[in-house]
């Protein structure tokens, strides 16, 4: 069982984060919209975007989407714990 329920958890833990890291991307591409008054850079590395604006969109959205995934994988923890008792075999220390 504890198999199957990792197996389980790791399932239920990348679906989250991928959950997560789409809400989050939608939830930057407006904020930087209605902050900047432009779209979001389509492709950063294009020489014709401004360096300032590729190094901030950078910035920006791989800090947003990286909080939203490791919340929402930190919830799924909790999530297990509360369900199981214990934590998932992968996160356990190693001797417990």
């Amino acid at each position: 069982m504890a198999d199957g329920g990792s197996k389980a958890f790791g399932a239920f833990s990348v679906a989250s984060a991928l959950v997560a890291a789409a809400v989050a991307k939608k939830t930057i591409d407006k904020t930087w919209t209605v902050a900047t008054g432009k779209n979001p850079p389509e492709n950063p590395a294009d020489p014709d975007v401004e360096i300032w604006e590729a190094v901030s969109w950078a910035v920006v959205s791989g800090m947003a989407v990286g909080l939203a995934r490791m919340l929402a994988q930190r919830r799924a923890t909790s999530y297990y714990v509360r369900s199981t008792g214990h934590l998932p075999g992968q996160l356990q220390a190693d001797g417990q």
